[in-house]
């Protein structure tokens, strides 16, 4: 085994790992796993050029640049979608800009190849086995149980990624707590990224977490058990007052596999208080609209994203529904108020 040297960036991908668990690194030949850590060097740079560190610090990335990695999968229609190796290798794929690496397996043509990394070798703790963000979750809650009044959830869902979600929630996130209520919030499902929820706690709420506080490092192609477990356990963890609110958002869009495994899991859908639906544009909402009818049998309680801060796509949406809408950008505190309470 070999030391690591002091300097190198921790990603937010590996949010669970701290510094004390990264001692060596050793190239094996073991089977890649979703959340296996590993030690590599930046070779060439393509489409991201950064790295953000697990404190949200974003770092300039230059060929030559040591870092820490972690497998995983992605499901970015934006930018890639890429998976695991099925063998070890010593060249992989940047993923994500939070670390992820994997190989990409098909790419969106207006983005560039991705940045590729060579892989010194697996990331070993002092007594030599693999380090791995599953094996060190930072939430584990006490109860198996819930009861029965509980915290209201105020679920966020859209037509595809980078369709207003996250600033949706964000406005909520600053209306709810304008009022007098303690928020906490939550994505439940994506790809490593601490911004979303960092924003959602710079509007106020008092507790934010993601799925990399268990370990993961994104959750596409997880089991369906896995994922519902991640909802849930924040769930018991973290919205257990009926007096405080739970803004939880999905990742990506309504037909993306985890996001409609969720959507049609009783344990999320008894959930549910308020249901937020985000589009890019008119045409996507109506389409939207009918999937989450047809499909998953609901009917949001209000719908905005980026289509609502144009008049013209307001005034487009008003003739095939009567669904409110709220501007998540310039946002309306007593609107909000009467659509959440």
């Amino acid at each position: 085994m070999h030391k690591i040297p002091d300097w190198y960036i921790l990603p937010s991908a590996a949010f669970t790992i701290s510094r004390k668990q990264i001692k060596y690194y050793n190239f094996l030949e073991k089977q890649p796993e979703n959340g296996d850590v590993v030690y590599g060097k930046v070779t060439r740079l393509g489409q991201h050029v950064e790295l953000e560190n697990k404190s949200g610090r974003i770092h300039r990335l230059n060929e030559g640049s040591t870092a820490i990695f972690v497998f995983g999968n992605r499901y970015a229609p934006d930018f890639y979608e890429g998976t695991i190796p099925l063998t070890m290798t010593n060249k992989v794929d940047l993923l994500a800009r939070s670390g992820i690496i994997g190989n990409v397996q098909v790419k969106n043509s207006s983005v560039k190849e991705p940045t590729h990394v060579k892989i010194l070798g697996y990331v070993c703790d002092a007594s030599g086995e693999v380090v791995n963000t599953r094996n060190y979750p930072l939430i584990q809650p006490k109860k198996t149980e819930k009861k029965e009044d509980r915290s209201k959830l105020i679920l966020f869902i859209g037509t595809s990624m980078n369709s207003g979600k996250s600033t949706s929630a964000t406005a909520c996130c600053w209306a709810l707590t304008t009022m007098g209520y303690d928020v906490r919030a939550s994505k439940v499902t994506g790809t490593a990224s601490l911004k979303d929820i960092l924003h959602m706690q710079d509007a106020g709420a008092s507790i934010v977490n993601d799925f990399t506080h268990f370990g993961f490092p994104s959750t596409y192609l997880l089991d369906e058990k896995e994922v519902v477990k991640i909802f849930n356990d924040l769930d018991l963890k973290y919205a257990n007052n009926p007096k405080n609110y739970w803004c939880v958002e999905l990742a990506d869009g309504i037909l993306q596999r985890e996001t409609a495994l969720l959507l049609k899991s009783p344990d999320v859908r008894s959930r549910i208080h308020k249901l937020i639906f985000a589009a890019h544009d008119t045409f996507g909402a109506i389409g939207g609209l009918n999937v989450l009818k047809q499909e998953f049998g609901l009917v949001p309680d209000a719908i905005s994203g980026v289509c609502s801060s144009s008049p013209l796509f307001l005034r487009e949406l008003a003739e095939f529904t009567d669904i409110p809408v709220f501007n998540n950008i310039d946002c309306n505190l007593q609107q909000l108020s009467e659509l959440l309470i």
